[in-house]
């Protein structure tokens, strides 16, 4: 494929716009708040059964996505190196955007008392959207030069806020009027995680038909599973002569601990902290993400005039400050106020981050799977861990406030060693000193 082609990165970006229905509609709105009402209602109270175990549903909830990005730390070295060897990273993408919609078609049957199936959805899309992104994002740097990369990094996360809402409006369209449309509320809600699958499904196709597989005609033997687990060695092996590579993915692992665990979490601390209805917890998520779209571009803007240490410090520092707005607030205003400057940080910092990655990847390397294999396992270990800690800080302590300041922590120590890391510099910067 050819570097700076319009049309492949316009397809490469339209992935986003497939997959991040997903994250908005199951991760962050809907679900999680039709998840919390429905398993209430089933078993009467917070507390529900599963497989016999008494648990209660937002802990369970924050114990099922820890598990499921567990399951890709563990496939993402394997994969990764099958899709280097062969070089059908394609083909693999495929196969994870697949399985993810498929998972959320089956949330569709998912009413609160079935909840061990709800559970085991939940999963299966969440490894889908997962799995897919290792290869999606090991694209980048093989479509755009290094120049480009956080202008169109911005652009997919920018496309994937506006399709996300597109579909978010129109599920609740569906679901506030359901009346009008003959529907039952919770059969209207169910069919938002319909509509969700099919549209990942469709779009996916999109990015799926231009970006092209480059096949080695390597054939692919029992002795090619551990090939990925190889070829991580040589990236860590790759990483320690670039020190300033490894000080970012330190950084990114522990302030992805609180990005990821917050965004996640964020509508079930709105409903239990605040009190605040479902309706309302989806009017936040809208704000949220229309917001992320300015906060995308804003953020690849500041980089380039700069630098990427410079934007990302600054998001990484606002986001220590939403925690400790998240721990103190009590008011459903003061959680709007504090909604929109996460969805502006957030759009940033997940843009700049793929990026600056990219960025700093070996110009010369071919295995750009593997690469980001190991970025991904580093960012879905951080999820594994932030969104565990949260769940268990609750459980012990009985809030989810508590659990906001182990996340002021993870974004502390990420400060400190991205400070300590030298970035590169933003696209004005490199004019300036260039001669």
């Amino acid at each position: 494929m050819k570097k700076n082609d319009p049309k492949i990165i316009n397809a490469w970006c339209s992935y986003d716009w497939a997959n991040s229905v997903y994250n908005l509609t199951i991760t962050a709105a809907i679900f999680p708040v039709f998840y919390s009402a429905a398993t209430s209602d089933a078993f009467n109270g917070d507390v529900v059964d599963f497989f016999g175990f008494k648990i209660v549903n937002s802990v369970l909830y924050s114990y099922a996505i820890s598990f499921s990005f567990l399951i890709i730390v563990f496939l993402s070295p394997i994969l990764s190196g099958i899709a280097d060897y062969s070089g059908m990273k394609t083909r693999f993408m495929r196969f994870f955007s697949y399985l993810g919609s498929l998972g959320c078609i089956g949330l569709f049957f998912f009413t609160g008392a079935n909840i061990e199936y709800g559970i085991l959805c939940a999963i299966t899309a969440s490894v889908g959207y997962a799995g897919a992104l290792v290869f999606y994002n090991a694209f980048l740097p093989e479509i755009v030069t290094q120049d480009k990369m956080d202008g169109v990094s911005a652009k997919g996360f920018a496309l994937g806020y506006i399709g996300s809402v597109i579909l978010l409006v129109a599920s609740l369209v569906i679901i506030i009027f359901h009346e009008n449309f003959g529907l039952e509320q919770g059969f209207a809600t169910r069919l938002s995680f319909l509509q969700v699958g099919l549209w990942w499904f469709g779009f996916s196709h999109i990015a799926l038909h231009y970006l092209q597989d480059r096949p080695t005609g390597n054939k692919i033997t029992s002795k090619i599973l551990t090939k990925g687990f190889s070829e991580i060695k040589k990236v860590i092996a790759a990483l320690a002569d670039n020190p300033n590579t490894q000080k970012f993915l330190t950084s990114f692992f522990f302030y992805s601990m609180g990005v990821q665990t917050v965004m996640l979490l964020a509508p079930l601390f709105g409903e239990k902290e605040i009190g605040m209805e479902g309706e309302k917890l989806i009017a936040v998520v809208l704000i949220l993400q229309i917001v992320a779209v300015l906060g995308a571009y804003s953020f690849a803007k500041i980089s380039d005039h700069r630098g990427n240490k410079f934007a990302i410090g600054t998001a990484v520092f606002i986001w220590m400050l939403i925690c400790v707005g998240g721990y103190l607030l009590q008011k459903e205003s003061q959680f709007y106020g504090l909604a929109a400057v996460l969805g502006f940080v957030m759009g940033g910092i997940q843009a700049l981050s793929r990026s600056t990655y990219s960025k700093m990847i070996p110009k010369d390397s071919k295995d750009t799977a593997s690469f980001f294999s190991f970025y991904d396992i580093t960012e879905k270990l951080a999820i594994v861990i932030g969104t565990f800690s949260y769940g268990i800080i609750e459980q012990i302590t009985g809030s989810m406030r508590n659990s906001m300041i182990a996340m002021i922590m993870f974004f502390f120590a990420g400060f400190i060693f991205l400070m300590l890391a030298k970035l590169p510099k933003g696209k004005r910067q490199l004019l300036k000193t260039t001669p």
